[in-house]
């Protein structure tokens, strides 16, 4: 780096800089106010660039924990299927893979080994027996707990 005099320093605008004596004389070094905005601004285009891309990431993997809870509760049905005859009813739900529901004499369980958990937008799962296209259905609504959207609102659903 060239040296500069402290007047030529002071003329072309303000600086962060560390002064260093060497040998008698002062060293100015350090970056003028207009460097360190070029690099603010770069910092900034990256950091825009790359966060639409990691949120996006967190949408999916939620999408991708609601499904993996929908299996693991699909197993237990059909446990609790195996074991007493038939589905839980509506009315029943996700509850009795949980507790024996009072019609249940065959009931071996539970089998889940914990209570069911909301889905990973802190929403209750939804169970209906009959379901819209086979024997049960259970739902997470989304990000915004209603039925349809798209993106991070759609219905994550067993069937």
């Amino acid at each position: 780096m060239p040296k500069r005099s402290l007047r030529s320093a002071r003329e072309s605008g303000p600086t962060y800089s560390v002064k260093i004596r060497l040998s008698g004389s002062w060293i100015i070094s350090g970056f003028t106010l207009l460097e360190l905005l070029v690099v603010v601004v770069i910092i900034g285009l990256l950091a825009s660039y790359v966060a639409p891309r990691y949120f996006a990431q967190i949408g999916k993997s939620e999408v991708t924990v609601a499904r993996s809870q929908i299996e693991a509760f699909e197993r237990a049905l059909d446990s609790f299927r195996l074991d007493v005859g038939r589905y839980p009813t509506t009315e029943e739900g996700l509850d009795a893979l949980l507790r024996r529901p009072a019609n249940a004499t065959a009931w071996n369980g539970p089998y889940l080994k914990k209570e069911v958990p909301p889905d990973p937008w802190g929403h209750p799962y939804t169970y209906r027996a009959p379901g819209a296209k086979g024997e049960f259905e259970i739902v997470s609504f989304g990000k915004d707990g209603q039925p349809g959207g798209s993106g991070e609102n759609a219905d994550v659903t067993n069937q």
